[in-house]
């Protein structure tokens, strides 16, 4: 590629819950695990390995499913701290090809590696060194895709799942995405593919055939408009970089599409506990929450309020949270993506004098989770702390907090 070309990675590591499960476990290698709720309890599959995607389990099946057809699987509770630890070794790892690092779920990044040609060399093989490195020291694989932009990299590490590599040349786009099936267009949801195939589109290339207003006219401006730039290789923008403007996000896309409200307000909990604890270590705060949803029809919306006073805890951060998703998702939609952030953000030394009138309950909650991150950064081989709601029935795992 041409020094002045963009050049992105897309990093996704393999089955991720999954291959540390077998990275702690040397005896499940090579057997089905499945990580999520245990058989004979109410939840779904969190996440699987490729072993057992060949008997049909797939993430957010619900568990006595997962087991009717795969009996013989292993399958282990969640430990999401210790995914978080290795993801954290991870992004240190991929830090240091690049200072240009979009963290944007645990087990997955950008990197914008553009002009770096003469440090590492060319991206391919900038990018099997990171692979190489990236076994040798997690024992961890991860599929890479190379772009000129961050959806085209998406789209080319899933690609070459598991364990692989595809570089997409510059100016190659538009070639390359004609070799995917309409499904494999990130974004492209269930309703829109049926739409698509009623319509008689069943391939990119027919798609691409699609005249703007015609696609206009069936899907609305916004997706019309999308699906004419992903059928031709062009980067919608979904996955630009953060505004200048300081926050802190995270989120988290479903392998699968989800409607039960106890996954999705799981999930939004944990994401709380991610967000507010990534304050806690910078030593900020932040006073505006917004909560993002997309759904199976790629359709996004969001909403936001601004308190009076940064957030005070993890609990305050999802009870603005819980409320905001209400008023975005109606309970019933699948959800592909849910994201939470807390924008307004500023350093503790910048914070006015404290509010006369904080709640003293979210004040010693703010308290104990301050006291807990210590504990965590004196002790990191201490058994972590965690709320009882992010247990899963039947986990007799340590209990544990995210760092």
């Amino acid at each position: 590629m041409q020094a002045s070309t963009p050049v992105y990675f897309h990093v996704d590591l393999d089955a991720f819950y999954a291959s540390v499960e077998q990275l702690d476990h040397p005896e499940y290698r090579g057997r089905p695990v499945i990580v999520g709720a245990l058989p004979g309890s109410r939840g779904v599959v969190s996440a699987c390995s490729y072993e057992a995607r060949r008997y049909g389990v797939h993430s957010a099946m619900p568990i006595s499913e997962a087991y009717r057809r795969c009996r013989h699987g292993v399958f282990v509770p969640v430990r999401m701290q210790r995914y978080r630890d290795v993801s954290r070794q991870v992004m240190e790892l991929l830090a240091r090809f690049t200072p240009e690092l979009q963290q944007i779920s645990v087990d997955e990044a950008f990197l914008d590696l553009s002009g770096t040609e003469r440090l590492f060399g060319e991206p391919r093989s900038v990018a099997q060194q990171l692979r190489r490195q990236l076994r040798q020291e997690t024992g961890l694989a991860a599929t890479i895709g190379v772009a000129a932009s961050r959806y085209i990299a998406k789209l080319a590490s899933t690609f070459a799942k598991p364990d692989g590599l595809h570089v997409v040349a510059p100016g190659a786009a538009a070639d390359f995405v004609l070799q995917l099936q309409l499904r494999d267009l990130w974004g492209v949801g269930r309703k829109t593919l049926s739409r698509l195939e009623a319509l008689g589109i069943d391939t990119v290339a027919a798609l691409r055939a699609a005249e703007p207003p015609f696609l206009r006219g069936h899907f609305g401006e916004s997706t019309g408009q999308y699906l004419y730039q992903v059928s031709r290789g062009i980067d919608p923008g979904i996955y630009a970089a953060e505004a200048q403007s300081r926050s802190v996000s995270s989120e988290t896309t479903f392998g699968t599409d989800v409607s039960d409200r106890e996954v999705i307000e799981r999930t939004l909990l944990e994401l709380a506990e991610l967000v507010m604890f990534r304050l806690r270590e910078e030593h900020c705060g932040g006073v505006t929450v917004t909560v993002e949803v997309r759904d199976d029809d790629f359709t996004t919306r969001s909403a936001q309020r601004t308190l009076q006073r940064p957030v005070a805890s993890v609990d305050e951060l999802y009870r603005e949270a819980r409320a905001l998703l209400a008023k975005r998702w109606d309970g019933v939609t699948p959800l592909r993506l849910i994201g939470l952030g807390v924008a307004g953000v500023r350093s503790d030394s910048e914070e006015l004098q404290p509010d006369l009138f904080t709640d003293q309950h979210e004040d010693k909650r703010r308290k104990v989770e301050e006291a807990l991150l210590d504990l965590r950064r004196k002790r990191p081989d201490s058994a972590p702390v965690t709320r009882a709601r992010l247990l899963r029935p039947g986990d007799t795992s340590p209990p544990e907090l995210p760092r």
